[in-house]
């Protein structure tokens, strides 16, 4: 569709704009924030009858989603002959079309661009989201948006083949806008990408005001806290690090007996452990009832966000460093005490360590269960940042009453790899009883893949470094090589490289924390040099999605495939996307490692840069305490804004986790505030007699 018609007369209706809806709506409140002249009307046929001649009328969807915008064939015809411009949300009727009764209600679906109005800022097959859309499904010629499921970061890659496409804006008879669902919610549905629905009420609105319209008032909510250009004040960090923590007790996630109940039904489907936000009114647990995963990235039409309910093991560790580095920073009894708590419920209190985990003669005594509804499952890398969290947290509390439990797992996990120190994707326990332990520790294995496999070998050095054990040693060092020589063709990795390299960074460090090496030195230099290369210059790292067949979860592949696998928040090398779930947030933490182990400035800096970007997006939200103060998974650093392809059938663009990126934010931030690391606070940690009555479990 064309500029000409779509503006055949720019410039001649400057009239004021007849609003029928409320007050509160989001494009009248911006529309009079901006200074255009707006008349406000509850009744669309008193609207019309206060309509000049040549005017705008816009017609709001006050009902949504529940009813639709009444309008009659009479007051179409009233607007006909006033030459009323007028836009109209969720009709029930428009003169010569059938509507069904029925809606669709979206989810993957995103809004695709299909005309030419919006110029070269928003060329045709540009994507927008339009969340919890319920819309009207008719059929309309030359519409200037449709709602589809398409691949694509911005825009559709492989256009709308293979997909069921929905009319979501069109022009009807020149004189009148038809959306088929609800627009002018935007800021309070959370539209995005912000600047691009900017430019798309810039286009409409000076198609019903006949002028140039400019919405320099612009303001989102939920925003990143600071611009990308504006300076930092000194104490920038500390908030981050308080807010960040205060974002736990803000959106509930400490579980309280209550409403523990509710909680568990809703984490009772293991494949979508999901419900509505815990209620602001709902008291906060303490954590001796453990914490919740976080947020589904799936946002309701009220701006609201749909939680994760499950208790996973790995979480609570994490998210008791996390309380314990803020309590030592901020001095906070709540934070201490909330910490403990956590650990004792995950070691003592859940299934994670009961039963055949706990009974000495048993093969898989010693691991942690992967959540609540899958107790039998060990990812030996959820087990290890369930134990590191332990760790950081014991020794930012200054209480070692776990190191029994957090020796036993760590060599729980090191006698079930193999050989060479791998372990694979995930062990089941039966499998383990029916094979003995014996049987994995003296296998031939590798899996090369850091998401799975290399927090364990960082586990391993820093156990041998309080305790002399050298096979802990050695088996991280083979696994490591084997590794390293494998870089970066051989590689096996997820949804990127990007991530691989993030999770090698601790190992690494570590190894040159236990064996300083020129070899093991040039190790670590070879993954941060590469990652290096991907640092923008306001400190975000790229996301690559990795080159070759080496990755499980690649681009998605098409229309259809959109949403149905995990999946990457790139679709091109060229996306300017960061990744606080998988990489940023493990950069964070193993460059500052690598900083204090080898003294490079050039590490330093780096650091620094990321931790600068990191608190510069940190959510910053008035509307929503449930997310604010929390980082997304998802930062488009090319836009400045909460963007990128939500194709991740778990862990969409705005998920949020308490753990995996929370935690390691934080508590990293925190530590960098001290001007310190994780090794240097648990190096006095005391490990050697636990370990010593541990060592049973290895003998053959």
């Amino acid at each position: 569709m064309s500029l000409f018609l779509i503006f055949p007369a720019l410039g001649i209706y400057a009239k004021p704009v007849i609003f029928c809806g409320h007050e509160d709506n989001d494009l009248y409140g911006l529309m009079v924030d901006e200074g255009l002249e707006v008349k406000l009307f509850k009744s669309l046929d008193d609207a019309l009858d206060a309509a000049p001649r040549n005017s705008g009328l816009f017609v709001a969807a006050e009902g949504y989603p529940e009813d639709r915008t009444q309008i009659s064939a009479e007051q179409y015809s009233i607007a006909r002959k006033k030459k009323v411009r007028m836009f109209i949300e969720f009709p029930s009727s428009i003169p010569g079309m059938s509507l069904p009764d029925e809606c669709y209600h979206g989810a993957l679906e995103r809004a695709v661009v299909t005309s030419d109005i919006f110029g070269a800022g928003l060329p045709e097959m540009s994507l927008l989201t339009v969340n919890d859309c319920h819309i009207i499904p008719a059929e309309a010629e030359n519409p200037v948006m449709v709602y589809a499921k398409v691949a694509g970061f911005d825009r559709a890659e492989y256009g709308l083949t293979d997909t069921d496409v929905y009319p979501l804006l069109f022009m009807h008879d020149n004189m009148t806008m038809a959306a088929m669902s609800a627009l002018s919610n935007f800021r309070t549905a959370r539209f995005g990408p912000g600047l691009s629905w900017r430019l798309v009420w810039e286009t409409l609105l000076g198609w019903l005001t006949g002028e140039d319209v400019s919405l320099d008032s612009w303001e989102p909510d939920p925003r990143p806290m600071f611009s990308r250009d504006e300076p930092l004040p000194e104490n920038a960090r500390l908030n981050a690090v308080m807010k960040g923590t205060e974002w736990l007790y803000n959106a509930r996630f400490f579980i309280h007996p209550s409403w523990k109940q509710k909680a568990m039904e809703y984490q009772s489907d293991i494949n979508n452990p999901s419900g509505p936000p815990v209620p602001q009114q709902c008291l906060n647990g303490d954590g001796c009832h453990g914490v919740l995963e976080g947020h589904q990235s799936y946002i309701y039409h009220d701006g609201s966000q749909r939680y994760r309910y499950w208790r996973r093991c790995d979480v609570q560790g994490e998210v008791a460093f996390l309380l314990a580095a803020s309590s030592d920073l901020t001095g906070s009894d709540k934070y201490r005490q909330c910490s403990e708590n956590l650990l004792d419920f995950m070691f003592y209190e859940a299934e994670y360590r009961q039963g055949t985990h706990n009974d000495r003669n048993s093969p898989v005594y010693g691991l942690l269960g992967w959540g609540d509804n899958a107790n039998w499952v060990f990812y030996s890398d959820d087990n290890a940042r369930a134990v590191l969290g332990a760790i950081g947290a014991s020794a930012l509390i200054d209480s070692q009453r776990w190191n029994t439990m957090i020796t036993e797992n760590i060599l729980a996990n090191f006698r079930t790899s193999s050989r060479q120190g791998f372990h694979g994707e995930r062990l089941h326990e039966q499998d383990i009883i029916d094979n003995g332990w014996q049987f994995y520790a003296n296998r031939d294995y590798t899996f090369i893949n850091m998401n799975f496999e290399s927090y364990c070998w960082a586990l391993y050095l820093w156990l041998y470094d309080k305790t002399g054990y050298r096979p802990l040693l050695d088996k991280a060092k083979t696994a490591i090589k084997i590794t390293m020589e494998a870089y970066p063709d051989n590689w096996h990795f997820l949804q990127g490289i990007q991530s691989e390299k993030a999770r090698l960074l601790l190992p690494l460090s570590w190894l040159v924390r236990a064996e300083d090496t020129p070899e093991h030195r040039k190790w670590l230099d070879t993954i941060i040099s590469d990652l290096l290369k991907e640092q923008d210059a306001c400190g975000a790292f790229k996301e690559n999605l990795g080159e070759g067949t080496g990755g499980s979860f690649g681009r998605t592949p098409s229309n259809a495939a959109y949403g149905t696998a995990e999946s990457p928040l790139n679709f091109s090398n060229r996306d300017k996307v960061s990744d606080l779930l998988y990489t940023s947030n493990f950069i964070l933490l193993g460059l500052n490692e690598a900083a204090h182990a080898t003294g490079n400035h050039v590490y330093r800096d780096a650091v620094q840069r990321l931790a600068d970007f990191i608190v510069r997006i940190q959510v910053d939200s008035e509307d929503h305490p449930d997310i604010d103060g929390a980082w997304f998974r998802a930062f488009d650093f090319g836009r400045w804004d909460y963007w990128a392809e939500n194709a991740d059938m778990g862990w969409g663009a705005w998920s949020t986790l308490t753990g995996w990126s929370q935690s390691w934010i934080v508590g990293t931030l925190a530590l960098m505030e001290k001007g310190s690391c994780f090794w240097d606070e648990t190096r006095d940690m005391d490990m050697e007699k636990d370990f010593n009555e541990a060592l049973w479990m290895l003998e053959q």
